[in-house]
C-alpha cells in the first residue's frame, strides 16, 4: 500500500522530520504470471461428415455418449449403394472377361500367323531354287516374295510379351478403369456405416433419421467426436509476450464453473507461426495450448478460462512493494532505509516482478538485510541522508 508521506511544522515554527511508513525487509517467494483467456476443448478433435445423398436410417448415438474408436455411429440408406455396387462389380467381370477372350484369340490368331509365315518361308525356298533351275517363271518368285512378307506382317501386328501373343493395353486399361469404379462404389457403401474415428466423447449430433446424411443441420458435421479425458486451454499469446513463454511452464487456472477454485495446467504447445489479433490490430498473437492436469477438474469443454501462465519464479528471495522502488533520472534503481531517523538510498537490480511485490537484489554486499526498515512508498523528494520520522508499523 501506499502512504502519503506527512510533512508538518512543530508547533513552534520549527520543520519536523516528515513521517514515512516503512515496513520489514522480508523473503519471500514472488511470481511474475502472464494472464491469459481462452476456450476450453478435448486434446482431439474430429467432424464425421458423409458425402452420400441418402438417407439416415439409423442414429444409434446421442450427445454426451462415450464412443471407441470404429464405433458405429448411424446407418444410411443403401439399396441405391448396392445396386450401384452389383453394376460396378458386372463391368468389373465384364472388362475381365473381355480380356481374357482377346487374349485367347491373340494366342490362337498368333499361332497360326506363324505357322502361315514358315509355310510363306517355305514355299518362297522352294520357288527360288525352281526359278534358279528355270523350271518357274521369275514372276512366281515375286510372288512367293510378297506373300512372304505378307505373312511376317501379320505376325508382326500381335503384341507378344516373354514369346507369348497378349491382349491389347486398352483391355487392361478398361480393367484399371472399372477397378477404380468399383473400389470406389464398394467404398461409398461401406461409409453407408456411419463410424467414428476416434475414441472419445459425441459432444454434437447435427442429423436425425430421413435426413439426407450430406445435408445435415446448418451444413455442420453430421457428429462431433472429442476425446475429453483430457482437456486443454487454447489460448494466444501477445507476440510482445510470447518470448517469455516456454513449453513445461505451469499455470494456473480459473472458471466460473469451478465456483473460486482453481487447477493447474502446463503449457504443453507453442505454435511457431503467429497470425492476426483481428479487429484491425496490427499485433501479431501465438496460438498456445495448455494442458489441464487434473482429469476430474470439473472443467467442460466449450467454456471459457483464465490462465495465469507463471512465466519466472524466486524463492526466498528479498522483496518489496513494486511502489517502494525509486528509479532516479538515469534509470539506476534504489531502496530507501529508514534507519536511526535518517534514509539510506540502497542501488539494487530488480529479479522476477510480481503483480505487487518485486525481488530486488542489493548491488552492495551487506547493504540490506532481512529485518531492515524499508519506505513501502519512494519518495523523490528525500535524498540519502535525509531525516525522517517512521510511522508506527501496524
Amino acid at each position: 500500500a501506499a502512504f502519503l508521506v506527512i510533512r508538518g511544522m512543530a508547533g513552534g515554527g520549527g520543520e519536523t522530520a516528515p513521517l514515512v511508513a516503512t515496513q520489514p525487509l522480508s523473503r519471500g517467494s514472488v511470481q511474475n504470471r502472464l494472464a491469459v483467456t481462452g476456450p476450453v476443448s478435448g486434446t482431439d478433435s474430429v467432424d464425421v461428415v458423409s458425402n452420400l445423398h441418402a438417407e439416415v436410417t439409423e442414429l444409434l448415438v446421442k450427445e454426451g455418449d462415450k464412443v471407441e474408436k470404429d464405433q458405429l455411429l448411424a446407418v444410411i440408406d443403401s439399396q441405391d449403394l448396392e445396386r450401384e455396387v452389383q453394376v460396378a462389380q458386372n463391368a468389373y467381370d465384364l472388362a475381365v472377361a473381355e480380356k481374357e477372350q482377346s487374349e485367347r484369340e491373340a494366342e490362337r490368331g498368333y499361332a497360326k500367323a506363324l505357322q502361315d509365315c514358315q509355310a510363306a518361308k517355305d514355299a518362297l525356298d522352294r520357288t527360288a531354287a525352281f526359278v534358279q533351275a528355270g523350271s518357274e517363271a521369275p514372276v512366281n518368285l515375286e510372288n512367293a516374295q510378297n506373300a512372304y512378307a505378307d505373312a511376317l506382317r501379320q505376325v508382326d501386328s500381335y503384341r507378344v510379351e516373354n514369346g507369348k501373343a497378349v491382349a491389347d493395353e486398352t483391355y487392361s486399361l478398361r480393367i484399371q478403369s472399372a477397378a477404380y469404379e468399383l473400389e470406389k462404389k464398394q467404398k461409398d457403401l461401406e461409409n453407408a456405416q456411419v463410424k467414428s474415428p476416434i475414441s472419445g466423447t459425441v459432444v454434437r449430433v447435427n442429423t436425425k433419421v430421413g435426413q439426407f446424411a450430406d445435408k445435415p443441420e446448418d451444413d455442420e458435421p453430421m457428429f462431433i467426436i472429442e476425446n475429453l479425458d483430457q482437456l486443454e486451454l487454447e489460448i494466444k499469446i501477445s507476440e510482445y509476450s510470447i518470448g517469455k513463454v516456454e513449453v513445461g511452464q505451469t499455470a494456473s487456472i480459473s472458471a466460473d464453473i469451478l465456483d473460486g477454485n482453481t487447477v493447474e495446467g502446463t503449457v504443453v504447445s507453442i505454435s511457431p507461426t503467429g497470425e492476426e489479433k483481428g479487429n484491425g490490430s496490427s499485433e501479431r498473437v501465438i496460438p498456445t495450448r495448455i494442458s489441464i492436469d487434473d482429469p476430474e477438474s470439473g472443467l467442460i469443454a466449450g467454456i471459457t478460462a483464465r490462465a495465469e501462465i507463471i512465466l519466472e519464479e524466486a524463492e526466498d528471495a528479498l522483496i518489496v512493494p513494486a511502489a517502494a522502488l525509486l528509479q532516479k533520472e538515469d534509470g539506476s534503481l534504489y531502496i530507501q532505509k529508514a534507519e536511526n531517523g535518517k534514509v539510506s538510498l540502497i542501488p539494487v537490480d530488480v529479479g522476477v516482478e510480481g503483480d505487487v511485490n518485486v525481488e530486488i537484489l542489493p548491488l552492495e554486499e551487506g547493504s540490506l538485510k532481512e529485518g531492515d526498515h524499508i519506505l513501502t512508498a519512494a519518495d523523490p523528494a528525500l535524498s540519502d541522508g535525509a531525516a525522517v520520522t517512521e510511522l508506527p508499523q501496524v
